[in-house]
C-alpha cells in the first residue's frame, strides 16, 4: 500500500513539472520584437538571478550545518533526517530558481502580447504564474513521495518503524523546506521594499517623475524585487505550507486509534488528495481565458473555483477507493474524513473573499483610506491600520471554525485533513498569485519603453487585478499557515508524548508569553532592515541626480547595477538575525525550559503571529489600492495632496504587506517544525 502511494506521489509530482516544463516552452517561444524592452527587461532578469544565486550561496554553510547537527545530534536511523533535510531545502529552492526564472522571461512577453490585446497578455502572464505554481506542486509530491520511499526501505515499514523513526525522518523535509521559505520570503522582502521606497520617496515624490520611469535609478531593483519577494518567496511560502500540511497529517495519521492498516491508509490518503488537487488544479489553470466579455477577474476567479469543485469531487472516488469495506478507527466514519477537505477549500475561499473584500479596489475600506487621505498622511495611516485591525477578526472566526468542524468529525487528523483541503488546489492557487508580480513588471516595463496608451491601459488593469490576486493570496497563506501550524504543534505533542496542557503550569504560561512576543521582535527587526537599506537606497538615487543631471533630461542612463547591489547586500546581511530567531528560539526554550515551556512558546507565536500577520498584510493592500484609486482620478489625482498622502501610506504599507507579514506566515510554521524535527531528542532526555 505505501509504494503504490509512493508511485501515485511520484507520478503526480512528474507530471506536474511536465505541465509547468510544457508552458515554460510556450512562453519562450513568444517573441518580443522591441530592442528597448528587451534591453531594459534583461536588466530585471540579471538582476534577479543574480540575486537569488548570491542568497543561494549565502544560504548553502547554514543548510550544511543544520544538516551536520541533525547528523551527528541524532543516532541510527534518525540520521536519515539529515538527507531528508538535504532534499527538502533542495526542493524549495528549485522551485523558487524555476518559478523566477520564467517569471522574468514572461514579464517583456506580456507587455508585448498587449499590443494584440488582453486575451494574449494575460495568456502570457498566467502561464508565467503556473510555471512557479504546478513547479511547487510537483516538487512537493515528488520530494515527499521519495523520502518516504528512501525511509521505508531503509528502515521498514512496520507499525513501530513507522512511528518511532520514518514519520520523524519525514519531518525533516518540512524543515528543510521551512528554512529556505523564511529566508527567501524575508530576504526577497528586504530587497524590493529598499528599492520601492527608495524609488517612491526619490523619485515620485521629490523629483516627480512617474512610477517605473526608466530614469529613476531605483526602478530596475524595484522590479527586481517584485520578482525575488512576491514569485520566489510567495513560492516558497507555500512549498512549505503544502509540506507542512502533508507531513501533520501523516504524523496524525498514526495517532488514532484504530488497526496499522487504516493507519497506513489514512497516511496516503493526504498524498493522494494533492495528486486530485494536482489533476484539478491543470484544468483549472486551462479555464483562465478572458474570452467574450469576460474581465481577467472573472477569467481567474473561473480558474480558482473551477479547480475547487473538481477537486472537491475528485476526492470522493479516492475516499471509497481507499476505505470503503475497511474498519475506521473509533469515533471516525467514512465521510468523516471527507468533509473537513470541503471545510478547508470553503475556508480558504472564504479568507480570500474577506481579504478581497477589505483591500479590494472600490471596496468600502479602501474608500474610507482614499477620504482619510484628502486630509493628509496621518488620518490615512490611522485609517489603514483601522481597516487591518478590523480585517482580522472575520479570517480567525473562519479559522476557528474551521478547526471546530473538523475535529468535530476526526479529531486531530480531521484538521489536518482541512489544512490539506485549504492547500489542495495550491497549483492553480499559486498561479493565480505568481501572475500579479509578472502583470506589475509587465506595466512597469510599458511606461519604461514608452509603449502606446492602449498598451499601458491594458497592462495597468492587469496590474490593478494582479494586485487584489496578491492580497488575496497573502490571506490564503495565512489561513493556510495557521491551520498548518496547528497540526505541527500538535504532531509536535504527539512526537513529544505530551498528553495534556496545564496552562496553569508557570513554564506554559512563560512560553505562552515569550512565544507571543515573538512575532512583534521578528517584525521589528525586518522593518529596520528595510528602513537601513531604504536609506542607502534613497542616499544613492539622490546622489545619482545630483552627479548627473542628464539623467533627469533623459540625455544620460542610470546606474541601475549599484541601486540592484545595494538591496541585494542589505537584504543578504539583514536576513541573519531574524532567521536565527525563528530556528534558534525552540531549540534554546526546549533544551533550556522543556518541553511544557516549548508547547507554550508554541501556541504564543501561533496565536500572536496569526494576527499580525493579517493585519499587516490587510493595511499594506489597502493603501496600496487606496493609491491607485486616487490615481486613477479619485480625490483628485495624481499630483494632488490627497495623491502625496496615499504615497506616504503605500510607503508605510509597503513593508507591512510584502515583508513581515508574510515572513511570519513562515516563522510560525518553522518554530512548529524545529520543535517536531527535535522532539524524539527531548523526549529521550526526559524534557
Amino acid at each position: 500500500m505505501i509504494y503504490t502511494a509512493v508511485g501515485i506521489g511520484i507520478a503526480g509530482g512528474v507530471i506536474a513539472l511536465l505541465f509547468a516544463a510544457g508552458r515554460a516552452r510556450w512562453i519562450l517561444k513568444q517573441k518580443t520584437e522591441n530592442p528597448e524592452l528587451e534591453r531594459i527587461s534583461g536588466y530585471v532578469r540579471s538582476g534577479a538571478m543574480t540575486f537569488l544565486e548570491k542568497e543561494y550561496k549565502a544560504l548553502a554553510p547554514f543548510v550544511i550545518v543544520v544538516a551536520a547537527f541533525l547528523y551527528i545530534g541524532n543516532d541510527g536511523h534518525l540520521r536519515l533526517q539529515a538527507l531528508s533535510f538535504l532534499i527538502g531545502a533542495v526542493a524549495s529552492a528549485l522551485a523558487g530558481f524555476f518559478g523566477m526564472r520564467i517569471a522574468t522571461q514572461s514579464n517583456s512577453r506580456t507587455t508585448h502580447a498587449a499590443l494584440s490585446g488582453m486575451d494574449p497578455a494575460l495568456k502570457v502572464a498566467f502561464s508565467g504564474g503556473a510555471v512557479m505554481g504546478m513547479s511547487v506542486v510537483g516538487l512537493v509530491l515528488a520530494g515527499i513521495s521519495i523520502v518516504l520511499l528512501i525511509a521505508v526501505r531503509r528502515i521498514g515499514q512496520d507499525a513501530t518503524s513507522m512511528v518511532r523513526y520514518v514519520l520523524p525522518v519525514m519531518s525533516g523535509f518540512s524543515l528543510g523546506a521551512s528554512s529556505i521559505a523564511l529566508f527567501a520570503r524575508l530576504g526577497g522582502g528586504i530587497f524590493t521594499k529598499a528599492a520601492d521606497v527608495g524609488a517612491d520617496l526619490v523619485g515620485k515624490v521629490e523629483a516627480g517623475i512617474p512610477e517605473d520611469d526608466a530614469r529613476n535609478p531605483a526602478a530596475i531593483a524595484d522590479n527586481v524585487g517584485d520578482n525575488v519577494g512576491d514569485v520566489a518567496g510567495m513560492g516558497a511560502d507555500l512549498f512549505e505550507s503544502f509540506v507542512g500540511s502533508l507531513v501533520g497529517a501523516m504524523i496524525l495519521a498514526f495517532s488514532v486509534e484504530g488497526s496499522f492498516e487504516i493507519k497506513v491508509r489514512l497516511m496516503i490518503y493526504p498524498i493522494v488528495l494533492g495528486v486530485i488537487g494536482m489533476l484539478a488544479s491543470i484544468v483549472g489553470i486551462g479555464l483562465v481565458k478572458t474570452g467574450g466579455r469576460r474581465s481577467p477577474q472573472q477569467a481567474l476567479n473561473l480558474g480558482s473555483f473551477g479547480a475547487a469543485i473538481l477537486a472537491s469531487i475528485g476526492a470522493i472516488p479516492a475516499l471509497l477507493l481507499l476505505f470503503r469495506g475497511h474498519p475506521m478507527p473509533e469515533g471516525i466514519t467514512l465521510w468523516g474524513i471527507y468533509w473537513p477537505v470541503l471545510f478547508g477549500l470553503a475556508a480558504g475561499i472564504g479568507i480570500g473573499m474577506f481579504t478581497e473584500l477589505f483591500t479590494g479596489t472600490g471596496r468600502k475600506p479602501v474608500r474610507s483610506i482614499v477620504r482619510a487621505c484628502m486630509t493628509g498622511p496621518a488620518t490615512t495611516i490611522i485609517t489603514g491600520m483601522g481597516v487591518g485591525m478590523l480585517s482580522a477578526l472575520f479570517p480567525v472566526v473562519l479559522i476557528a471554525m474551521t478547526i471546530f468542524a473538523g475535529h468535530a468529525f476526526a479529531g486531530l487528523y480531521g484538521v489536518a485533513v482541512a489544512a490539506v483541503g485549504m492547500l489542495v488546489t495550491l497549483g492553480v492557487q499559486l498561479s493565480v498569485d505568481a501572475y500579479g508580480p509578472i502583470a506589475d513588471n509587465a506595466g512597469g516595463l510599458a511606461v519604461m519603453c514608452d509603449f502606446p496608451a492602449e498598451v499601458r491601459d491594458i497592462t495597468d488593469e492587469l496590474d490593478s487585478v494582479g494586485n487584489t490576486t496578491a492580497a488575496v493570496g497573502k490571506g490564503f497563506a495565512i489561513g493556510s499557515a495557521a491551520l498548518t501550524a496547528i497540526i505541527l504543534l500538535s504532531s509536535f505533542r504527539e512526537s513529544a508524548g505530551v498528553a495534556v496542557i496545564d496552562l496553569a503550569d508557570t513554564n506554559v504560561l512563560i512560553g505562552v508569553l515569550l512565544g507571543a512576543v515573538i512575532p512583534y521582535l521578528f517584525s521589528a527587526l525586518a522593518m529596520n532592515a528595510i528602513g537601513t537599506a531604504a536609506f542607502e537606497m534613497i542616499e544613492e538615487v539622490r546622489r545619482q541626480f545630483k552627479e548627473s543631471p542628464g539623467i533627469l533630461k533623459g540625455t544620460q542612463v542610470p546606474d541601475y547595477d549599484r541601486c540592484i547591489a545595494i538591496s541585494t547586500a542589505s537584504a543578504l546581511e539583514q536576513m541573519r538575525l531574524p532567521g536565527f530567531i525563528a530556528v534558534g528560539a525552540p531549540v534554546l526554550v526546549g533544551f533550556m525550559g522543556g518541553i511544557e515551556m516549548l508547547v507554550g512558546l508554541l501556541v504564543g507565536v501561533t496565536a500572536s503571529g496569526v494576527v499580525l500577520a493579517i493585519f499587516m498584510a490587510n493595511s499594506g493592500g489597502a493603501w496600496d489600492n487606496a493609491k491607485k484609486m486616487i490615481e486613477t482620478g479619485e480625490g483628485g489625482g495624481r499630483g494632488s495632496d490627497a495623491h502625496k498622502a496615499s504615497i506616504v501610506g503605500d510607503t508605510v504599507g509597503d513593508p507591512f504587506k510584502d515583508t513581515a507579514g508574510p515572513a511570519i506566515n513562515i516563522l510560525i510554521k518553522l518554530m512548529s517544525v524545529v520543535a517536531l524535527v527535535i522532539a524524539p531528542i527531548l523526549q529521550a532526555r526526559g524534557g
